[in-house]
């Protein structure tokens, strides 16, 4: 670029994606005077899914503002909780996020999962054909104009993970309602229906079922539950409220 100087700095929690040298703090960048702030910023590393509000000289500008030299640009981070345009509120998330996938689940989350590698472009347009947020670790995939709306998800850890898209999308919470392995809404399921689908043992041990009404994999109270009920019990805790499914174990 060989146009107007301007300066940008960055919100802490954004100087991840930003080279080294702009981690500090307020640094010149050489912009070519007809690029929008947008993609600016984005050039630096930052998707615009992260980025909150654009400051110009303190005042509020839009992504397609077009920067003008001598200008000190504030990129903030995104406002927690944070809304997205439309409703109902879903997630889609890539291969490498399976663990995540089964947590939001667990409490209800609509969280849509691919288990294969499709390629990012599939995944953008499934996210905008089905209106979900992208919840991703790959930064290219967030750069992708054809995401609906997208989210970075910032550490390698399951809890961590499910505590930062928790508190970043508030989504209503609905304990033991969706079936784990497939994201379809669990139902009450009689004993005597999912009897052949059951082992001996836990015929025997357990007299309360449900079933997932689209892939009919059956759950129960399993001696997983109290590991389950702990996840569940904290998210409710600091997040939202409970809903009520008697079962949480598939066979």
């Amino acid at each position: 670029m060989n146009g107007p100087e301007i300066h940008i700095d960055f919100a802490p929690e954004l100087r991840l994606f930003v080279p080294t040298k702009r981690r500090e703090g307020r640094s010149a960048v050489v912009t070519d005077g007809v690029s929008t702030l947008g993609h600016v910023v984005e050039s630096l590393g930052v998707p615009l899914t992260e980025a909150g509000r654009l400051l110009a000289d303190g005042r509020e500008v839009p992504v397609s503002h077009i920067p003008v030299a001598g200008e000190f640009i504030e990129v903030l981070a995104v406002e927690r909780p944070q809304k997205v345009p439309g409703a109902p509120l879903r997630f889609l998330l890539d291969v490498h996020l399976g663990t995540l996938a089964r947590r939001l689940r667990l409490l209800g989350v609509d969280a849509a999962y691919e288990s294969e590698d499709i390629g990012d472009a599939a995944l953008a347009a499934l996210s905008a054909r089905e209106q979900r947020v992208m919840l991703s670790r790959d930064r290219g995939l967030l750069h992708r104009r054809e995401l609906w709306a997208g989210a970075y998800v910032y550490s390698h850890r399951t809890d961590e993970q499910l505590r930062d898209v928790l508190g970043r999308f508030a989504p209503g919470l609905a304990p033991w309602t969706r079936c784990t392995a497939c994201n379809a809404p669990l139902r009450e399921a009689d004993k005597e229906t999912v009897r052949e689908r059951l082992e001996h043992g836990t015929r025997t041990s357990y007299d309360v079922f449900a079933e997932c009404s689209s892939c009919e994999r059956v759950y129960w109270r399993g001696a997983h539950h109290a590991s389950l009920e702990a996840i569940v019990d904290e998210a409710v805790r600091e997040f939202g409220t409970a809903g009520t499914c008697p079962v949480d174990r598939a066979g």
